[in-house]
């Protein structure tokens, strides 16, 4: 009997609320209202469409949820809408650059590109590759990291575990600083240096640079991951009577080793993508250039600068260019990847 009489008067504590299909339907409700409007006013971007639809959307959730639920229930879904509308308008143009990329960049993206240079092949004319843009990337990054990385890591060991005063006060001034500095500044900077020596534009010298540009990012990164480490670790260690050098080198780096490399993978693909320097400094070569000591040298993201703006509309280096834009964009994928694994295999371990 008693469960009779709860079926025919159910609780009044839980207010009605809208279907889960609703925010679905006014969705695809805003993006035809949206469409009709630009056809009629003569809107002819998409962009333009989709940010009507959005602003639609979101006045439907609102007055919706509040004629159904009330305003407390309305403003909660108004928030989670504007999450939600928020993280669309980011993803969209990010996947529209990747399919644009793919699509693009695959048309000659093959083994042949590759594995060849462009050699004697005019920017205008089809055929030609990327590795001697493959190789002098390599290399200029991974100079710029033996140098970047050391400095870095050192100098968050100095801030965090010995760090007082007016000196790590004016260190930490001064990253903060570079942490903001454009490319530019650092690539005129080094050009600064090689004009007092009579210096000839060669690999070495974006290394530098991209260095200069990679400092910061390693020591903020480095500094957070140290800051991370319990403190009676620490005291454990010292209380055993181990030297702090010795405590900082077998106890705090093993500890924060995955956070560390991380951080610096992360810069690297940081670097990875700056012309600024490398076409102040390296200036470029057709040919195979293995020595970053001596000669101008070719880097990916000055190659693809390079085809697009000496093109003169050809299609075949407009191609080139969007096939080494992929290839860096899978180079930087990589680099995230690896960060990632190696986050995840250091990480500490729960349970058995």
């Amino acid at each position: 009997m008693s469960h009779a009489v709860a079926d025919k008067h159910p609780s009044t504590l839980q207010g009605a609320r809208l279907p889960r299909w609703a925010p679905y339907a006014i969705a695809a409700g805003s993006a035809v209202v949206a469409v009709g409007i630009g056809l009629a006013a003569g809107l002819d971007s998409k962009v333009q469409q989709g940010l009507i639809a959005a602003i639609i959307f979101l006045i439907g959730v609102f007055g919706s949820a509040a004629r159904v639920e009330g305003r407390r229930q309305a403003k909660d879904r108004l928030a989670t809408s504007l999450v939600w509308v928020a993280f669309l308008l980011a993803v969209v143009p990010l996947v529209s650059l990747v399919w644009t990329t793919v699509s693009r960049g695959l048309k000659v993206l093959d083994v042949y590109f590759l594995t060849h240079s462009m050699g004697l092949i005019a920017d205008t004319d089809p055929g030609g590759g990327i590795y001697h843009a493959i190789v002098g990337s390599l290399e200029q990054v991974g100079l710029a990291t033996l140098i970047a990385a050391p400095i870095g890591v050192l100098t968050a060991i100095y801030l965090v575990e010995y760090g007082r005063g007016n000196l790590a006060r004016s260190v930490t001034f001064f990253v903060d600083v570079m942490t903001g500095i454009p490319s530019i500044v650092a690539g005129l900077f080094i050009l600064s240096i090689m004009l007092m020596f009579d210096l000839q534009p060669f690999g070495f010298a974006g290394s530098l640079a991209l260095a200069i540009l990679m400092m910061p990012v390693v020591v903020r990164s480095t500094e957070e991951m140290l800051k991370l480490v319990p403190n009676e670790l620490r005291e454990a260690s010292l209380a055993l009577g181990v030297p702090k050098w010795r405590t900082i080198l077998k106890v705090v780096l093993p500890t924060s080793i995955g956070g560390i490399t991380t951080g610096i993978m992360l810069a690297v693909a940081r670097i990875a993508g700056e012309t600024a320097p490398v076409l102040l400094l390296v200036w470029g070569n057709s040919l195979i250039n293995t020595n970053p000591f001596e000669g101008a040298q070719q880097s990916l993201p000055l190659y693809i600068y390079q085809q697009y703006a000496n093109s003169a509309g050809s299609g075949a280096a407009y191609d080139r260019a969007w096939a080494a834009a992929l290839t860096l964009i899978a180079f930087v994928m990589i680099l995230n990847l690896v960060a990632r694994g190696i986050a995840r295999w250091k990480a500490p371990k729960t349970g058995r």
